[in-house]
């Protein structure tokens, strides 16, 4: 595991599924990492996918091509987004 720690600076919603419960944020992290993230309500709050999107090269592995790198961080972004309650303010604009 390498030492980089993700941090979220903000979040906004980019698409919503009511019936189905899913919705899609896009991320950014403290280091300009741009990432996209899908996330199902049903029963709670529930991250299902992260990836990077391709803006700037991936702060992990520096490759600028699809990698899966932000996979290992999940458990670290989903516990920012329940403790930093990024899900509700990004709901609420």
């Amino acid at each position: 595991m390498s030492s980089y720690k993700p941090s979220i600076v903000d979040l906004k919603k980019a698409g919503i599924n009511e019936k189905d419960g899913l919705y899609e944020f896009t991320m950014n992290l403290a280091d300009g990492t741009a990432c996209r993230v899908f996330y199902q309500r049903n029963p709670e709050w529930k991250l299902m996918n992260v990836s990077r999107l391709q803006k700037t090269p991936c702060p992990v592995c520096r490759k600028d091509y699809i990698c899966k790198c932000m996979d290992q961080y999940e458990g670290e972004l989903n516990r920012q987004m329940q403790d930093d309650q990024w899900i509700e303010k990004a709901l609420a604009e």
